[in-house]
């Protein structure tokens, strides 16, 4: 009889594993690909806490503590830099997430099908395009000499044109409406998703209640989108000091004169290893970001956790 048993198991067994064997072996390319790309990488880790010897190689170079971490902060721009890459992320995370859940709320209220989809495609379609090609979008947009703001509205209109690239004033206005412009269409197809997921039972009792579009968005929309909120702005913590290198170096064309508003702690550690070719002062940097990067959506994740248990992520 046991043996009965164990045999039977053992057949369940075999058909459990050759009914799921297809999906594992889907997973396999994408395992191996973050093997290769996240894992074995990381012994590189160590760059950022040794003068780094090429002869030698990275694990016998000699230790030298944090002295690479001294060298990046050393300098005294870095207190700027700190400030463009932190006030830029905040107003990312606050803008990223207030103006995708408006438009997606708006989408939501389309009927027609085949407009939905026309506007749909219409917002996500920047997602998709390189930064190089959104460089050149701005540039012929904001150039001096053939800049369609500058030759077609503002020159016909004042009769003289604007150096955008050579003045700061407004760069901070012009990489947060791009940064809206292409990333829009990703976080819209999140929150769209959630919406789609919200039962219309909850809206026709509302209504049935008399209870105005306002008032089913603030008391039904908006609270059923909080996971999904709270999710994104998580993420975008875990990324508070970091950048988009393509929208902060490409985007402004580099362009020296505007250092000052534009030049975050990528773009700054990018030039400097361009400059000084000093990849421990790279390593250096790229972990002091994940470190803070991690402490600070762990940090996020217990007070959410704290003020409201269902929302928090573990």
């Amino acid at each position: 009889m046991s043996q009965k048993t164990k045999s039977s198991g053992a057949g369940r067994k075999k058909i459990k594993w050759s009914k799921y064997l297809p999906a594992y072996l889907m997973l396999v390319p994408g395992v191996v690909y973050m093997i290769i790309n996240n894992y074995i990488p990381l012994y590189g880790i160590t760059i950022a806490f040794r003068k780094l010897d090429f002869k030698k190689g990275i694990l016998n170079s000699p230790f030298c503590g944090l002295e690479n971490f001294k060298f990046l902060f050393a300098s005294g721009n870095m207190g700027p830099i700190l400030r463009n890459t932190i006030l830029y992320n905040l107003a990312f995370i606050v803008l990223g997430v207030v103006v995708p859940v408006t438009v997606a709320i708006l989408f939501n209220e389309i009927r027609s099908a085949g407009a939905k989809k026309f506007y749909q495609t219409s917002v996500f379609l920047p997602h998709l395009m390189s930064m190089v090609i959104v460089s050149s979008l701005v540039f012929n947009f904001l150039s001096g000499d053939s800049g369609f703001l500058n030759k077609s509205i503002i020159e016909p209109l004042t009769g003289h044109t604007i150096a955008f690239y050579q003045e700061k004033k407004w760069w901070p206005f012009i990489l947060t409406f791009v940064y809206l412009w292409k990333g829009m269409g990703f976080s819209l197809v999140l929150y769209l998703s959630s919406l789609l997921s919200i039962s219309n039972d909850y809206y026709e009792a509302a209504t049935i209640d008399g209870a105005s579009k306002l008032q089913q968005i603030r008391y039904i929309t908006l609270p059923l989108l909080k996971p999904t909120m709270i999710m994104m702005v998580l993420m975008g913590i875990s990324k508070i000091f970091n950048s988009d290198f393509g929208l902060f170096y490409q985007v402004p064309r580099n362009s020296g004169a505007i250092y000052s508003v534009t030049q975050t702690l990528d773009t700054y550690v990018y030039n400097a290893l361009m400059n000084q070719n000093n990849i421990m002062m790279s390593s250096a940097a790229s972990v002091f970001q994940s470190v803070v990067g991690l402490v600070l959506v762990v940090s996020s994740n217990l007070l959410i956790k704290k003020i409201s248990p269902e929302d928090a992520i573990i």
